[in-house]
């Protein structure tokens, strides 16, 4: 039998896969992928018992049930002054099916998607899917600061969406109202679409604003806005986002998600809707009790020979190991986990086309303190 050809041939296993395996082969600390190993809210974590056994464990409704879709739209206006409607949220399988269905409601064969490169790994396939092209422009170390003449100079008539990310996954690096004013100048008068990967949202350090797009109402008409209860809430395991854009976005947004997973698992939506109602404070905790890890693993990592970039937000942190190796970072990596016990994740692995001699690599520091402590204390043998 000859079957079909791969529709993406250059894709393997994901790194995140690869070298958390490889941690658990070889028993190392697990810095690589970027989970918590510490739990969310108890209101949280007791409401999906709490729901279960109440029996709602059938299908919530395609968008989300509407209490939860209701609580995201006052955030969204408390926080950001956007006035959207509950009409305007639905809620995902996880921030990653958000982006394949916004990618797949407004890309079609032939057009061009924009992404900044370091970019999360699942842009480019759910571009490619749907028949379109990626084109991507670098961010540079060590700010890796948006190049506007660069976007500008990208844009052409075969340009239909570009894909932002603040906080960004993997520098930390965060953009300003400046940035999304720069933004917005380049694409008025023009159909280019917006999709803004905003994760990391609450995870923003050193008393920095989130820019976020829906505080830029000319953006936000243009625009898919995905945010993350994963990241948010420490239960990246449960798969839960979800995704806000005007009406006319989201209608042919959920043309797409009702097909891919219809609907979100009904008892945890539940409980998101208490946490979110009955313990806001734990969003407005949550940059100062990510920044206390990121300083405490900082302050560790002074004893060991890597050279530390700052980080804005996230729960990453990058490493230059020049000090430390020639190896490529990809086998440093490698070697890292397998000879010394910690996992990390090579930056290149997220550029089409990597700056030449870049040794970076990424750490996530959502980890408790006795992780923290049990791995920069391996990484500081390296000093021998």
């Amino acid at each position: 039998m000859n079957y079909p050809s791969s529709k993406l041939p250059h894709i393997g296993t994901t790194i995140f896969t690869v070298m958390s395996q490889l941690a658990t082969d070889f028993k190392a600390v697990n810095l690589s992928q970027g989970f918590p190993d510490f739990d969310g809210p108890k209101i949280l974590l007791e409401g999906v018992g709490k729901y279960i056994a109440q029996g709602l464990n059938q299908y919530a409704p395609m968008a989300g049930i509407p209490a939860l879709r209701e609580q995201i739209a006052l955030k969204v206006q408390r926080l950001y002054g956007n006035p959207v409607s509950p009409d305007e949220v639905t809620i995902t399988s996880g921030a990653t099916e958000a982006l394949f269905n916004a990618i797949s409601a407004v890309v079609r064969q032939g057009d061009e998607v924009i992404i900044f490169d370091p970019a999360y790994d699942s842009y480019e396939p759910a571009i490619t899917l749907n028949g379109g092209k990626a084109v991507h422009l670098n961010l540079l170390p060590p700010d890796f600061k948006m190049d506007w003449q660069q976007l500008k100079d990208a844009i052409n008539p075969k340009t239909r969406l570009i894909i932002i990310n603040t906080p960004h996954n993997p520098t930390g690096t965060v953009l300003d109202q400046n940035d999304l004013n720069q933004l917005a100048e380049l694409v008025r008068n023009t159909d280019i679409l917006i999709v803004s990967d905003e994760v990391y949202e609450h995870i923003i350090f050193d008393g920095l604003e989130h820019a976020s797009i829906h505080r830029h109402p000319e953006l936000y008409e243009r625009s898919f806005v995905i945010s993350s209860f994963g990241k948010t809430y420490h239960t990246t395991g449960w798969k839960i986002g979800y995704c806000v854009a005007p009406l006319a976005l989201t209608q042919e947004f959920r043309k797409i998600h009702q097909y891919v997973t219809f609907t979100t698992s009904t008892p945890m939506q539940y409980a998101l809707v208490d946490v979110m109602r009955d313990d806001p404070q734990h969003i407005e905790q949550l940059p100062q009790f990510y920044q206390t890890k990121r300083d405490e693993f900082t302050s560790l990592m002074q004893k060991t020979r890597f050279t530390l970039l700052h980080s804005s937000g996230t729960y990453f942190q990058l490493a230059d190991y020049t000090e430390l190796s020639h190896l490529d970072d990809v086998a440093f990596c490698r070697w890292l986990t397998t000879d010394i016990g910690v996992a990390a994740i090579p930056v290149s692995v997220f550029y089409a086309n990597p700056p030449a001699d870049m040794k970076l690599i990424r750490f996530c520091f959502a980890k408790n303190s006795e992780t923290l402590r049990h791995g920069t204390a391996r990484l500081r043998s390296l000093n021998i």
